[in-house]
């Protein structure tokens, strides 16, 4: 199952991303041991997004680039306040938010349950636009919560941003689009297996079954203990 089609620069930058996260170590392939995402998929692949935060050349590149294709798709005055998510957001929209000369804000899970009681921290004024910042996706279950926390707050919510979105998991963009989000990304797993087929990171054997999981995510989530719908 492919994502959907993109330009020649965002598919430079998702392969520029891979690379990145190929080098640093944030891919893991375990097609004989299977990762069980929090939206109970089974995956012979894992990205781990906050190792970024310790290697500063690849993070700036990073942010470099997702600032880059923000400004593309949403537009240069469209956007009055980053917010990441808890937690692994977070390091994100500081980047980003930067990078922009931006306000920051962050999205609890939940609320903190006293002092203020508050789930958005930071200076956020009724009305403003606000752009969501996440470290990944798979499914985009979790950006909807976040979207709707900071809509109660006051916000004006439309796009949603991740550094990596999984790209193979059905109805991922229809559950943001279903509430009038859409969602922008760098890389996805077509992206990872592209370089790490090139650059010849894992064995052949690994690379085939994750171009299996890659092509029908759902039968070899069920298949291999998952969930199948």
């Amino acid at each position: 199952m492919q994502s959907v089609s993109r330009t020649p620069d965002q598919k430079q930058a998702g392969l520029i991303t891979a690379r990145i996260l190929l080098e640093i170590g944030a891919v893991n392939f375990r097609p004989e041991e299977p990762y069980t995402l929090t939206s109970g998929w089974n995956s012979p692949v894992y990205v781990d997004m906050r190792r970024v935060i310790s290697f500063p050349r690849a993070r700036r590149k990073i942010a470099e680039m997702s600032a880059a294709a923000i400004t593309r798709a949403v537009g240069f005055e469209s956007v009055d306040a980053v917010a990441g998510g808890e937690t692994a957001g977070i390091p994100y929209a500081a980047w980003i938010s930067d990078i922009l000369s931006l306000p920051m804000l962050y999205v609890r899970k939940q609320p903190k349950g006293f002092g203020r009681n508050a789930q958005i921290e930071g200076r956020m004024k009724d009305g403003d636009r606000v752009l969501l910042v996440e470290d990944l996706a798979s499914d985009g279950a979790s950006k909807v919560n976040f979207c709707q926390a900071l809509r109660l707050a006051g916000a004006d919510v439309k796009h949603t941003f991740v550094v990596f979105f999984y790209g193979v998991f059905p109805g991922a963009m229809k559950t943001l689009e279903e509430i009038g989000v859409d969602m922008l990304y760098l890389a996805n797993w077509w992206d990872v297996l592209d370089v790490a087929e090139q650059g010849g990171y894992f064995d052949k054997p690994a690379l085939e079954e994750v171009r299996k999981f890659l092509h029908d995510p759902i039968a070899w989530s069920a298949h291999h203990g998952g969930r199948s719908s």
